[in-house]
């Protein structure tokens, strides 16, 4: 059976259309993702994300113990810094991929996906290192996303806006949002600027309500799963089990600047050096009338199968069809002609730059 997050009954309440996302039910939209899509790229939109997952690590150790565990280098982060990064395993593989939130010296706290949470606790937990705490505290947190142009003006209405975060991924502890303590991180996953609210899980549906109440002059609405799908897609961001998985190496994948091999050591780090990636991650703009979703193949001009689509659809912003793709490197030159293939239909594409969207 679905889990239900702290905010289910409010869903329901304002029309959410719910579906089984990940195992947990989640609105796949309220007014229609076409509206809430604009209203992000425009205004400001409200979701619950309060599905994904959230790992505490203790330790005086932890920050040199995260540097190893993780790819990218945390080794000069920050009290109140936010670092992305990919989880590896020992092959090189993708574990998940996760955002990093220094606490303090002896705290880290992990946000992982949610369809991941079991297997990633399961994985950090098989490569502790003596004086390391792992605790698993997703269920006693509320993660409401507010993002869009419009993200400040309102947060700043039930909350004191020099208590905010300022910088991109960067966060601050113990603000006051409707009268409840919360941590703010100022990070999002749609491509606009934005906020993160994580909160005390009893204190979620107050918080969600107070901020749809402050936005309705700005024009904020609630939004569901199908628009942020939309919107992190124009700003070419990867999506776990579809841009990667256990199998796809960060080079495999475009995301080898967040692999810092200079770093004396971290988990896969062996395999990396010896692997060639013969693949990259691209953008690619569908000329022809169609649209090119997931697990579609691609062929060059000499009609060889060069790759596949991992996400696609039509991009509201763009007003037009497009796809991220992995692709063999010596056609992922933007500009570069190829076909997709489509239900047997051979559209004809072009390989274009990473982001589609830009602020």
């Amino acid at each position: 059976m679905a889990r239900k997050t702290p905010l289910y009954d409010l869903h329901v309440k304002l029309g959410g259309k719910m579906v089984d996302f990940a195992g947990w039910m989640l609105p796949v939209q309220y007014a229609g993702i076409l509206e809430e899509h604009r209203a992000v790229r425009t205004k400001a939109g409200l979701f619950d994300v309060s599905h994904m997952g959230e790992f505490m690590l203790k330790g005086e150790h932890v920050i040199p113990y995260v540097n190893w565990l993780v790819c990218n280098d945390i080794g000069r982060i920050a009290p109140g810094k936010v670092r992305y990064s990919p989880l590896l395993n020992e092959q090189g593989g993708i574990v998940d991929d996760l955002l990093i939130y220094d606490y303090s010296d002896h705290e880290i706290l992990l946000v992982v996906n949610a369809a991941n949470r079991e297997k990633d606790f399961q994985w950090i937990q098989s490569h502790l290192k003596d004086g390391i705490e792992l605790e698993d505290i997703s269920d006693s947190i509320a993660q409401i996303a507010l993002q869009g142009p419009l993200a400040l003006e309102i947060l700043s209405k039930v909350s004191d806006p020099a208590a905010l975060p300022v910088k991109y991924y960067s966060f601050e502890r113990n603000v006051t949002v409707a009268g409840r303590k919360v941590m703010v991180s100022r990070t999002g996953y749609t491509g606009e600027d934005g906020f993160e609210i994580y909160a005390d899980a009893k204190d979620g549906t107050r918080i969600y309500e107070a901020l749809l109440e402050a936005g309705k002059p700005e024009g904020v609405e609630p939004c569901g799963l199908g628009c942020r799908d939309t919107l992190r897609l124009e700003a070419g961001m990867p999506l776990y089990g579809h841009e990667m998985d256990d199998t796809t190496a960060p080079e495999d994948t475009a995301l080898e600047r967040y692999c810092k091999m200079e770093k004396d050591d971290f988990v896969g780090r062996a395999a990396l050096a010896s692997h060639f990636s013969a693949t990259t991650r691209i953008g690619i703009k569908v000329l022809d009338r169609g649209i090119a979703r997931e697990h579609c193949d691609i062929y060059d001009e000499a009609g060889q199968k060069v790759g596949h689509t991992t996400s696609g659809t039509f991009l509201p912003t763009l007003d037009g069809a497009y796809a991220m793709a992995i692709v063999q490197r010596q056609v992922s030159q933007p500009g570069t002609k190829l076909f997709v293939d489509v239900r047997g239909r051979r559209l004809a594409a072009e390989a274009v730059t990473l982001p589609f969207y830009h602020k």
